[in-house]
């Protein structure tokens, strides 16, 4: 064999070489990623406090205090934008199914001007929420919860749980198995359960916990 019969082996060698150093660099990289990811971090601004899990890209509880029940502010031109600092889900985790970019605190609960609506557009206040759900008879509760709002200091509390087998997206983010919310005004407190599923011909006052 003459050198020319050996150069073009030797050239698929260094490049062979150099691909299996790519895919070992991009393995390393994001398993340094996944290792700095945190179970829990507790964020508080002026409308909401969240403990939020960068692994699971999704919030763990949320509560807030319903502040404008019949606020008029303009919501066009809104979208969900990530925080600086956090590793969140992102627009990809919504794409082409069935899950809403779910607020957490309802954007309709805070619409005093558009500075304070557009800080509930966070997607640190953005849960995978079945589309159903969040347009059914959780808007609903939402509805409940500002009308209560025009007589009473109204706050709420969610729980994000995520029980079982939960779906984790292609894109990275972990589907909750269902929500808590806790509402509190006066000197009473009620409690929800809602699964994270088609609730269809359903009332919001069928997901009522009895003490």
């Amino acid at each position: 064999m003459n050198f020319y019969d050996r150069k073009p082996k030797k050239i698929y060698q260094r490049i062979n070489m150099k691909y299996k150093l790519l895919i070992i660099l991009i393995y390393l990289i994001k398993f340094n990623t996944q290792a700095q990811l945190r179970e829990s971090v507790i964020i508080k601004n002026d409308i909401f406090k969240v403990n939020y899990s960068e692994v699971l890209e999704q919030p763990v509880w949320l509560e807030y205090k319903v502040l404008c029940p019949n606020g008029k502010a303009d919501r066009s031109g809104l979208n969900f934008y990530e925080v600086k600092g956090i590793h969140t889900s992102d627009d990809d985790d919504y794409s082409k199914n069935i899950w809403d970019k779910g607020h957490l605190a309802p954007a309709a609960a805070f619409n005093c001007n558009k500075e304070t609506l557009r800080k509930t557009f966070s997607y640190l206040n953005s849960a995978l929420q079945h589309k159903s759900l969040n347009r059914g008879v959780w808007n609903k509760l939402e509805e409940f919860e500002r009308n209560l709002a025009l007589f009473y200091e109204v706050r709420v509390r969610i729980e994000v749980l995520f029980e079982g087998d939960c779906k984790v997206l292609p894109s990275g983010a972990t589907v909750p198995s269902s929500f808590i919310k806790i509402i509190k005004w006066g000197n009473r407190e009620e409690k929800f359960l809602f699964p994270n599923s088609d609730t269809k011909k359903t009332k919001w006052q069928d997901y009522h916990v009895l003490k």
